[in-house]
């Protein structure tokens, strides 16, 4: 194991959303790759908007995406005496302040200097006071530097320079005794020992308050690496209006996490023209200084390309095995299972070269699933005509008197029927279909079969040919 030490800290305020995946999986490649250690941190100072609820939704959204933390997860409120040792620590050495300006107070002067075009930042009235036992509501304030400059050399934009002279006297107790978030974040990743702090670019303005603190604390400065926005096709930063941003949203939505992850590791990295990782190729070739500057764009398109890449290649147990909580909310039980031959894995090599999505492939699924089906009403009466009655019936009886039920077996008897009846393949496989799947799109007709196993194969052919004879009922 190194050294090094890097943190996913998210604010449950909400659901984990696609760029926050994104930061943990850039976090913990670097820790993987580095043989790092790969920390959880939920920040929840913010008392109105953090929930239990969604810490849960979080660590849903990481377990389902597979990224797995080495420590933590760590709670800010569990740790709130830490903060407020410290922060009295740079009171006591002359580093912070107390500051009794009332909020109507501040934003009366913040208005009068935005009238007057000065800076709004704090005037620093309270700096010089001294106040040691404040008898009305204070807030403690650190004394920024306000000379010279905090230089960052970030790992992915390079050299960025704040003057310090802009910095405002960062508030680190409001007067409720409770921390904030710049400076609970800072001393977490110095007692933590953070050694690289990598997260969205969203964050840049906080880093040159960051750094003073560190520097005040006698903690060493970590380094900084900050990842490039996502924006929607647009060019505006990723939102809602672009499609669903929550990752368990596309977990609902039939998608695999592996592609997800493997979508993700390209917004802002790149391995030459490769677009297909697997994890082992993913810690292997990640490096943080390979991460691109400019913002990175969302695609659905090449998302949904990549899913059905993976649903396509995978192992189908796994595909299986991520299908089943999708075939669970349709209402598919351990006896429709037991009607497929081979179960649920037997029906992901036929169902998923049609499919781009777990839904698709459940969507592909319920003739095979179902006690019963439905023939659509346009392809009965385009299909199961009298005229082929005669045809369907012949393959039943033939089906019937075949001791084997192999792919041989029924190419033997298909190819008779169409010779002795003079059909091309589509006039007796179209038929087929329809009887036996209720729609005229499936997998090979033979793979259907495979999948209806014979004795509801010749169930369902009955039926059909009853129709075809007299059609009266599209519903079996």
């Amino acid at each position: 194991m190194s050294n090094v030490r890097v943190r996913f800290a998210p604010s449950p305020t909400g659901y984990l959303h696609i760029g926050g995946v994104r930061t943990a999986l850039f976090n913990w490649l670097f820790a993987r790759h580095e043989g790092g250690t790969f920390v959880l941190r939920i920040e929840d100072t913010d008392q109105d908007r953090s929930t239990d609820e969604a810490i849960g939704i979080i660590l849903e959204g990481l377990k389902w995406t597979g990224l797995d933390c080495d420590e933590g997860p760590y709670r800010q409120t569990d740790r709130l005496e830490l903060y407020r040792e410290q922060a009295m620590k740079l009171l006591e050495e002359g580093k912070a302040y107390w500051c009794i300006c009332t909020p109507e107070e501040l934003e009366t002067r913040r208005k009068e200097a935005q009238a007057k075009g000065e800076s709004l930042k704090y005037d620093g009235r309270c700096r010089e006071k001294s106040l040691t036992t404040p008898t009305e509501p204070a807030a403690l304030r650190f004394k920024s530097p306000q000379d010279g400059q905090t230089i960052i050399d970030d790992l992915i934009k390079g050299k960025i320079v704040f003057e310090n002279q802009v910095l405002d006297d960062l508030i680190i107790l409001r007067t409720n005794g409770y921390p904030t978030y710049n400076f609970c974040v800072v001393i977490d990743d110095a007692l933590m020992n953070i050694t690289h702090v990598i997260r969205g670019d969203d964050h840049v303005n906080n880093t040159p308050r960051q750094v003073p603190l560190f520097e005040a604390l006698g903690f060493t400065v970590p380094k900084f690496a900050h990842l490039p926005m996502i924006l929607g096709s647009d060019k505006a930063r990723l939102s809602k209006r672009h499609g669903a941003t929550s990752v368990l949203a596309y977990q609902e939505m039939g998608y695999l996490p592996e592609a997800l992850i493997n979508y993700l590791v390209r917004l802002g990295w790149s391995h030459g023209d490769q677009e297909v990782f697997s994890m082992d190729e993913m810690v292997s070739l990640f490096r943080i200084d390979q991460v691109q500057s400019s913002a990175a764009v969302f695609n659905p398109e090449k998302l949904l390309w990549l899913n059905a890449q993976y649903i396509r290649n995978s192992d189908p147990q796994l595909v299986a095995e991520q299908m089943n909580s999708h075939l669970q909310k349709e209402g598919y039980d351990e006896k429709a299972y037991s009607r497929i031959p081979g179960g649920v894995e037997a029906l992901v090599p036929p169902l998923r070269e049609r499919s781009e999505t777990l839904l698709d492939m459940v969507k592909g699924a319920a003739p095979y699933l179902a006690e019963t089906i439905t023939i659509e009403e346009g392809a009965a009466k385009k299909f199961l005509t009298p005229a082929i009655a005669s045809s369907l019936t012949k393959f039943a009886d033939r089906l019937k008197m075949e001791s084997s039920f192999t792919k041989e077996a029924l190419e033997l008897v298909f190819h008779g029927v169409l010779e002795e009846d003079g059909l091309k393949m589509g006039k007796l496989a179209q038929p087929l279909r329809v009887a036996l799947t209720g729609g005229t799109v499936s997998p090979g007709i033979y793979e259907v079969m495979g999948l209806l196993g014979k004795t509801r194969t010749l169930d369902r052919l009955r039926q059909g040919i009853k129709q075809a004879e007299s059609p009266t009922s599209s519903s079996m």
